[in-house]
């Protein structure tokens, strides 16, 4: 089966916002339920990932287009981001991260 097809089965039989994993860590497609006139529909979920595997934050950066993912790597690109993203790390505590159980999960090979 292709991935095209994986991923039309998935959007007709995944369960609302439910995650499947890529071959890719920190990649993931999210099948987003119907919404008032939208349809259901998949999206890129990009969420760092533990030693497991699994998503380290309950929700990641949901990406539903090409042209989402252009907007997003010019605002990546800014020069001051960085800097102010170390000025907060040393502003706030520190985070310790868990480590989950590896699970036996469908994987998408992309």
């Amino acid at each position: 089966m292709s991935s095209e097809e994986r991923l039309s089965l998935y959007l007709k039989t995944g369960s609302d916002w439910a995650r499947l994993k890529t071959s890719v860590p920190g990649i993931f497609i999210l099948r987003m339920p119907p919404y008032k006139s939208s349809l259901a529909r998949l999206a890129v979920e990009l969420n760092p990932v533990d030693d497991s595997g699994s998503p380290t934050k309950k929700r990641g950066l949901v990406l539903r287009s090409r042209e989402e993912l252009e907007e997003y790597a010019a605002i990546f690109q800014v020069e001051k981001l960085a800097p102010l993203l170390g000025q907060l790390e040393k502003v706030n505590p520190e985070v310790v991260r868990k480590q989950a159980p590896v699970k036996g999960e469908e994987v998408l090979e992309i």
